[in-house]
């Protein structure tokens, strides 16, 4: 490597002063300048009017995404301090707004207990917004201020009386910063808020868009906290116990609370949180919570002479259809891990463990014919597992660890996973067509042959004997479960061609069912698609055009007025020779594909569980509600 010739010495030396160094590397202090990085700033505002919230003084929050596509937060908390800060000679409020770490989160003097540690929350907005005003309303006075790209271009200024408290924050973010767009959405933003109106019992948190044609307003309120977290993680699903089971507990200014309901599917799913952070990595709250589920649930087994003295359940047996929320809130949280999401206070384990095997163990005394359920469905499991072990081996042998592709597979010449896809398309048919019509040198078709099994209706054994499920495993090359690796996976992009008709819709939810359940980096990572197939065809003459959508037909009729045409209705991609499927739904010129996101997996895991359980009346419920989104019902 060559040598860097630049002169290195003290005038390479760069102080950035201020805020500076947020608007140089945003990335560093909120994580990136995309979607999730612009929703973000709303975040950061809520959150500090939430630690009002635990500290007692806020019931209420208001977010207000404006006409003019700005934000605005306003608690009703005690309101940031506007008295001088004697080392900074400044306001509580501007130095709040304009210095890094700064705020009441240092030392105990104004929260004991917090979300945000870094006292960077209203000045990385600030630092990243084209404008961001501050009101306050405290001490029978109205405080306002206003910054632009972090600096104040007004001093502080009170302009009114009031009887009221609390903080009102509106910010404009910088389009400079997100250069992928400004513009706020609604429902992305909705998951974090609902999710903090569950962990912050009786804390009410209206959101409101007064954008044209987009106006909405969402109230969420939570008399019981977690314990609604639970009831909503759990509809649509036939539980085991008639309600949910709750335990909190406060010692040494740390808290547990947890709340917990089985049902009687195959899947688990437990949530972890600290200071209202999701702990998606889990940590020692959720090491100590599984040791003691294990341990208790065993004991209770032998003492109740359900399982022999030498026979020991696993925690996977015991947490097999368990759905669960733990939420721990204690002073100077330590986070480790990946993404810093992984909660590594040891003192938290054992706290956790022993309020657990207390509550538990009493929930079970008192309630014998519960525990005898309970156990008599981890033992099920156990034996499920047992029958899922042998599959998993059979499996291993047959599909994984075999170099042979499935039979079916056309697959693509190049062996580069990332300039590769896999078309997955419905019935033999459609799939010789898409075979003839391919890119052969990145273009892989893999048909599938009817409708795959209900993977959220079937035990593990059930699902590695079916042979499409099989095929799919083999071909994209990455395991499933606890097993996958998304690095070994063989195509980058898997796209989902069905018919656009009720059984293609149909085919096409069992596949990401599928996906969410057994390959869920998958859809995270976004390599799933959905591909778009045509709806009509349009002959003019010698003029041929396509047409995705009704909307589409009923612009371009209107434009040719009574001139003569040709319609074609599309049923099935076996409807179109091979050029015209090509032209039409695989070429990446002209195609249009839809990548599949996750912005909330918790309602994701319920609507699921909603459309592809057991519960006739709540899919009957959910597709009511929803029916006034279907303009036509292609029967």
């Amino acid at each position: 490597m060559e040598k860097n010739t630049t002169l290195y010495d003290g005038h390479a030396i760069k102080v950035l002063e201020g805020l500076e160094a947020v608007r140089l590397r945003p990335g560093m202090y909120i994580g990136t300048t995309d979607s999730k990085g612009l929703h973000h700033l709303i975040t950061e505002i809520v959150d500090n009017s939430v630690d009002e919230a635990l500290a007692g003084y806020c019931t209420h929050i208001e977010v207000n995404i404006n006409k003019d596509g700005s934000c605005t937060v306003r608690d009703n908390g005690r309101g940031i301090p506007a008295e001088i800060v004697e080392k900074e000679n400044k306001s509580g409020i501007e130095v709040v707004m304009t210095k890094l770490h700064a705020g009441g989160k240092f030392g105990g003097g104004g929260y004991t207990i917090s979300g945000g540690l870094h006292g960077v929350g209203l000045s990385v907005v600030n630092a990243l917004s084209d404008w961001l005003e501050v009101t306050v309303y405290q001490h029978g006075k109205i405080y306002w201020m206003r910054c632009e790209r972090g600096l104040p271009v007004t001093e502080l200024k009170i302009i009114g009386e009031t009887e009221e408290e609390g903080t009102m924050i509106s910010f404009y973010p910088d389009a400079s910063i997100f250069v992928e767009g400004i513009e706020f959405d609604f429902d992305i933003a909705r998951v974090r808020l609902r999710e903090l109106a569950f962990l912050n019992k009786c804390l009410r948190i209206t959101f409101t868009d007064e954008r044209e044609g987009k106006e909405r307003t969402e109230s969420y309120y939570n008399e019981e906290g977690i314990v609604n977290f639970v009831e909503q993680l759990n509809k649509g699903k036939e539980t085991l116990l008639p309600h949910v089971i709750y335990m909190y507990q406060e010692c040494n200014e740390q808290v547990v609370e947890i709340a917990l309901q089985y049902n009687c599917g195959y899947n688990e799913a437990i949530y972890t949180f600290a200071n209202n952070i999701k702990t998606e990595e889990g940590g020692v709250h959720l090491d100590g919570f599984k040791f003691a589920l294990t341990k208790v649930i065993n004991d209770f087994g032998t003492q109740l002479k359900l399982l022999k003295e030498e026979e020991k359940l696993s925690g996977e047996d015991v947490r097999e259809g368990l759905v669960a929320v733990i939420n721990v809130k204690l002073p100077n949280p330590q986070f480790e891990g990946q993404t810093k999401t992984k909660l590594g206070n040891s003192t938290m384990r054992e706290f956790v463990k022993k309020v657990f095997t207390d509550k538990f163990s009493e929930f079970l005394e008192e309630n014998p014919k519960e525990a005898k359920e309970l156990i008599n469905k981890s033992v099920n499991a156990q034996r499920a597992r047992e029958a899922a072990r042998k599959a998993r081996e059979s499996f291993r042998k047959t599909a994984m660890d075999s170099t042979a592709l499935p039979g079916k597979l056309a697959d693509c010449i190049d062996t580069n996973p990332m300039n590769c896809e896999i078309y997955l398309v419905e019935g033999d048919s459609a799939g010789g067509t898409a075979k003839q019509g391919r890119d052969r040198q990145y273009q892989a078709i893999l048909p599938l042959r009817g409708k795959i099994l209900n993977v959220e209706k079937a035990r593990i054994h059930k699902i590695l004997d079916n042979e499409e499920i099989k095929s799919m495993f083999t071909a994209f090359g990455c395991g499933y479960g606890d097993d996958f690796d998304l690095s070994k996976r063989r195509y980058d992009r898997i796209i989902c061609m069905t018919d656009a008709d009720v059984d293609g819709s149909h085919i096409r939810i069992l596949l990401l069912t599928f996906f969410f359940r057994f390959m869920k980096p998958l859809i995270v990572n976004g390599h799933i698609y959905i591909a778009l197939p045509p709806l009509y065809k349009v002959t003019k003459g010698k003029e041929e055009r396509y047409f995705y959508s009704d909307e589409e037909l009923r612009q371009y009729l209107d434009t040719i007025g009574g001139a003569r045409y040709d319609l074609q209705r599309y049923k099935g991609l076996g409807e179109m020779n091979a050029t015209q499927l090509y032209e039409t739904t695989m070429n990446p010129e002209t195609r249009t594909l839809l990548k599949v996101t996750v912005e909330d997996a918790e309602e994701a895991d319920s609507i699921f569980s909603m459309l592809m359980g057991d519960i006739v009346d709540l899919r009957r419920e959910f597709i009511e509600q929803n029916a006034t989104l279907v303009k036509e019902l292609d029967v």
